[in-house]
């Protein structure tokens, strides 16, 4: 579960850039967060990742109080959280296989349950024939597609989908955004931050608005009321 208590955040040069935000996104549940450019949204994806503690406010993630945890405990937090990127930063010289193996082993995780887990999670996402490519010999769609079983792989409570399809054509990006879909069903939490009104507007999902540092609508027609 993800909590925000009256969140605020204000940097050291004076920006404040969220004014008292509180929502709360349930387990297993999928939402779209929406919003112009400064709006607070990445401010609110180095909130739930730990990158950046609230100036006041709570943030829980997964039973995690993010103001208060200790630096020992916080990558145990983010165990619990896959992050995907607009960029996919997958690592040129590794292969689909290794890209995903990675984020694995950096856990601790045995060759045992790699060998276990990632062929699992190549074929959720529908690389399993592509294995042995590396990042270049790939489309952009099958990029991601590597970005979303790695961030996968651990079995995180929740994912966060951090402009999933900005570089990607419509066609491609409706393939994501199904696939996001799919491992909500699965059981996963997945929170999908985008600007793109078609994309989200094709699915009846719940879409949290922000704009300014607050939160201007949150519901099954959010988007909708942002635009207006």
């Amino acid at each position: 579960m993800v909590q925000f208590i009256d969140v605020f955040k204000a940097y050291e040069n004076g920006t404040k850039a969220l004014k008292g935000i509180s929502f709360e996104i349930a387990d297993g549940e999928f939402a779209f967060l929406v919003g112009p450019s400064g709006s607070g949204k990445t401010t609110i994806i180095k909130l739930l990742t730990g990158e950046i503690a609230p100036t006041d406010g709570k943030v829980i993630v997964n039973d995690y109080d993010l103001g208060s945890l200790k630096f020992s405990k916080m990558p145990y937090m983010r165990r619990t959280i896959g992050v995907v990127f607009q960029d996919f930063r997958l690592i040129e010289n590794k292969t689909v296989y290794e890209n995903v193996a990675f984020a694995m082993r950096v856990t601790g995780a045995s060759n045992k349950e790699i060998r276990r887990r990632v062929p699992y999670v190549l074929e959720l996402v529908g690389l399993d024939n592509r294995t042995r490519r590396k990042p270049q010999e790939l489309s952009g769609g099958e990029q991601q597609r590597v970005a979303i079983a790695r961030a996968l792989v651990n079995n995180p409570r929740l994912i966060i989908a951090d402009e999933p399809t900005g570089n990607l054509d419509p066609a491609r990006s409706l393939e994501i955004m199904l696939l996001l879909q799919k491992i909500n069903e699965l059981g996963n939490t997945v929170l999908v931050v985008t600007h793109e009104k078609e994309l989200v507007n094709s699915f009846s999902k719940r879409v949290i608005a922000i704009d300014a540092g607050r939160i201007i609508s949150d519901g099954m027609d959010g988007y909708y009321n942002y635009e207006r």
